[in-house]
């Protein structure tokens, strides 16, 4: 009988905290990382895996994912987990609401959320975990019970929805989110939930650390406005147009009100999501200074990295918008000076016929959002190492800290005992970003034409092979992940 079910032999090892990349040897057992070694001799184990001098980076965990917001919640659990894995995504966190969209229903989380488990059981290629939105008064109340029954460790505002809808301005608030007459989806209620949120972490002591708020920043009223002006003026067109809609002071305004409610209500764990501009992480990094008791989390997504309302396809309309060439660099140099805490996708797969309305080419007629799982590692890497970022650092960026900020206690770095999640990562090539190449549903993406330098060539989940020599292999076997120790 063999010692280990696998062994990786002749690849660098990339973990976190460690000053570079180390020639070790990997072995797994019974779904864990078992042994890291100089020379482990392959008749150890079952399966060889041969590196051949390629980089092995812990299996990503992408923070930010949107399964079922345009398409049924179980084929998107199965074609965009497909897509995720060839991003070296190796665990996703989804985010959910009720209402409009995802599973157009409104109602307790008791009754929505054991459907939404139902719908994504067996269907996963990687492992997967869910964000909730309190949406009704009465999912406030249900916190403990998520964090509870199911293992929910985190939660979420959506600050823009006071008078937009998902892709602009909305007619009915109340329609959109299907919340009763005598409800508001407000400032007001972003503070009960955070008051919601600090109570359940002082019910579940034990649970504290990973209990955590994230807060999609951008202010309604501004938005109203510009979008106004940008119409009437009518000077600007596509992404552009869609970005002075919904200007950066939009997030920077959206950020403080966001801080100072955590700072009223004690709530310590926020998280500030997808940053887009200088003026945005500017005012993350100012709260930062204000309420430093505030454990601030910061999250910028690959395509806020790699492109811009110039460089993109019209495909690219997301909320917040893609932003300015000097956006960009302003993230960049956060993110190279530890201001940012991980590197997510967002993904949300909308398809073509979804996306873009009529007139095809008005960006205020078509959906926001677009898949880019697939481009999460090899995209970092690519543009990231031309700027100086380690690869040791890339693998905190994305996996340990997200890891370890929502509860994923086995997830997230290469380190025995964990969870053999693992993705091999070949850094000597050069191609182009084409969206047939993708295995996600969504017939386009705003990167086409974009050269990479790095291309994940095998995912693997708790040490079976999900993708290998860059081919979907096996059968799904992606699992619900519980964060909490009260649902254990």
């Amino acid at each position: 009988m063999t010692e280990f079910d696998v062994v990786v032999k002749n690849a660098l090892v990339v973990r976190a905290g460690q000053p570079a990349p180390e020639r070790l040897d990997i072995a797994v057992k019974d779904g864990v990382f078992a042994a890291f070694e100089e020379n482990i001799a392959p008749e150890r184990a079952a399966e060889t895996v041969d590196g051949s001098g390629r980089y092995v980076f812990p299996g990503v965990v992408d923070a930010h994912q949107h399964w079922g917001i345009y398409n049924e919640l179980g084929e998107d659990a199965g074609s965009e987990s497909r897509a995720s894995a060839q991003g070296g995504v190796t665990t996703s966190l989804s985010y959910i609401r009720t209402g409009a969209y995802y599973l157009n229903r409104t109602g307790p989380y008791r009754e929505v959320f054991p459907e939404v488990l139902e719908k994504t059981e067996g269907r996963a290629y990687i492992d997967y975990a869910f964000h909730l939105a309190p949406i009704l008064a009465e999912h406030i109340d249900e916190i403990p019970e998520l964090i509870e029954e199911h293992g929910v460790a985190s939660f979420k505002i959506f600050m823009f929805y006071g008078s937009h809808g998902l892709h602009g301005r909305s007619s009915s608030q109340r329609d959109f989110l299907m919340i009763p007459e005598d409800q508001t989806y407000n400032i007001a209620h972003f503070e009960f939930i955070m008051r919601g949120l600090q109570k359940a972490r002082e019910q579940f002591p034990q649970d504290k650390d990973r209990l955590s708020l994230s807060l999609h920043c951008e202010t309604p009223e501004i938005m109203s406005a510009y979008t106004k002006l940008v119409e009437q003026e009518g000077k600007l067109s596509g992404l552009e147009a869609y970005s002075a809609s919904r200007p950066p002071h939009s997030e920077g305004l959206a950020i403080t009100i966001a801080s100072y409610l955590a700072h009223e209500t004690e709530l310590p764990n926020i998280n500030l999501l997808h940053l887009t501009s200088r003026k945005a992480i500017e005012a993350a990094m100012m709260m930062q200074q204000t309420f430093p008791h505030i454990n601030f989390r910061r999250e910028v997504t690959i395509g806020h990295l790699l492109a811009t309302y110039e460089t993109a396809n019209l495909g690219g309309k997301v909320n917040p918008p893609l932003r300015s060439a000097d956006d960009v660099e302003a993230l960049w140099e956060h993110l190279l000076a530890g201001h940012v805490s991980w590197v997510c996708s967002d993904h949300a797969c909308c398809r073509e016929e979804a996306k873009f309305g009529e007139p095809r080419d008005d960006v205020f007629v078509a959906k926001s959002g677009f898949g880019g799982a697939e481009y999460l590692l090899p995209g970092l890497i690519s543009e990231g190492r031309k700027r100086g970022l380690s690869y040791n650092r890339i693998a905190e960026l994305t996996a340990q800290v997200p890891a370890e900020r929502f509860g994923l206690t086995g997830k997230g770095d290469l380190q025995v005992g964990l969870d053999a999640d693992f993705v091999l990562v070949d850094d000597d090539v050069e191609y182009t970003v084409r969206a047939d190449d993708s295995l996600s549903t969504q017939e386009y993406t705003p990167f086409e034409g974009f050269g990479l330098t790095a291309k994940v060539t095998d995912t693997f989940l708790r040490g079976q092979a999900v993708l290998r020599d860059e081919h979907i292999v096996g059968e799904p076997q992606g699992q619900y992940v519980r964060r909490t120790a009260a649902s254990s």
